[in-house]
C-alpha cells in the first residue's frame, strides 16, 4: 500500500524554487497572535505557466505532545494563464498558539510533487 510517508521533498530554499519559505517569529507569548506568511520561489522564481505550476500551500502546527497536526491554512492556486492571469505562491495566516511546536509548510508542483519546510515556534508562558 502506498501512503504519502516519504514522498515530501526538502532542501534549502536558497538553492530549490519548489521549497515552503516560511517568515514567522521564533518565539511568541502564550495566546499571542502570530503571523505566518509562506512564498514559493522566494530566491528562485518558480515557474507560473499553464504547464508547471505550484496548485497548494498548506500551513500546519504541530503542537508539542500532539496526536497530530493542526491544520491553519490552505492556498488554492488556479489561475495559470487563464486569461493571461497568473497567480502568485504566497499565503498569510495567523492564529494563537497556547504551546511550543512546529510550524511546517507543505507545497505541491505538478511536476515535481511535494515540498516542505518547518521552523520551530516557541511559546513562553
Amino acid at each position: 500500500m502506498k501512503s504519502l510517508n516519504g514522498l515530501y521533498q526538502k532542501a534549502d530554499w536558497k538553492e530549490e524554487k519548489h521549497v515552503p519559505v516560511i517568515y514567522a517569529p521564533e518565539s511568541v507569548k502564550k495566546g499571542e497572535e502570530v503571523e505566518v506568511k509562506v512564498i514559493i520561489g522566494e530566491e528562485i522564481p518558480h515557474p507560473n505557466t499553464l504547464e508547471h505550476y505550484i496548485r497548494w500551500i498548506k500551513i500546519y502546527f504541530y503542537p508539542e505532545g500532539a496526536k497530530f497536526p493542526i491544520e491553519i491554512a490552505t492556498f488554492d492556486f488556479a489561475a495559470h494563464g487563464e486569461s493571461d492571469i497568473y497567480t502568485e505562491y504566497f499565503g498569510v495566516a495567523k492564529f494563537k498558539p497556547n504551546k511550543t511546536g512546529t510550524i511546517i509548510a507543505s507545497s505541491y508542483c505538478n511536476i515535481h510533487g511535494l515540498w516542505e519546510n518547518s521552523q520551530e515556534l516557541k511559546v513562553e508562558e
